[in-house]
């Protein structure tokens, strides 16, 4: 019996501050679209922050749209990993 490999999912999110009063998200996928999403972001250089619980939550909202105000303390830890991230290199 093989034990199926359940499927990769991704999200990316885009904050400019002055222009969006909120994250948004800007991408969104499992499988091959996450894979994509995935090595887009390694290929930009951009640091990747694994959470199934914040991918989940996150895929449920539409392309461009305003993260809901119970995400914020999730995604501003996200967001503090980057900028840690970021500061490092």
């Amino acid at each position: 019996m093989t034990e199926k490999k359940p499927f990769r999912k991704a999200a990316a999110l885009r904050y400019q501050e002055d222009k969006d009063t909120a994250p948004k998200l800007t991408a969104a996928g499992r499988g091959y679209v996450a894979d994509n999403i995935i090595a887009r972001a390694e290929a930009a250089n951009i640091p990747i922050q694994e959470d199934s619980t914040l991918v989940e939550l996150l895929s449920e909202l539409d392309i461009n749209e305003s993260i809901p105000d119970e995400l914020y303390q999730a995604v501003a830890e996200v967001f503090a990993f980057i900028y840690r991230a970021d500061k490092k290199m």
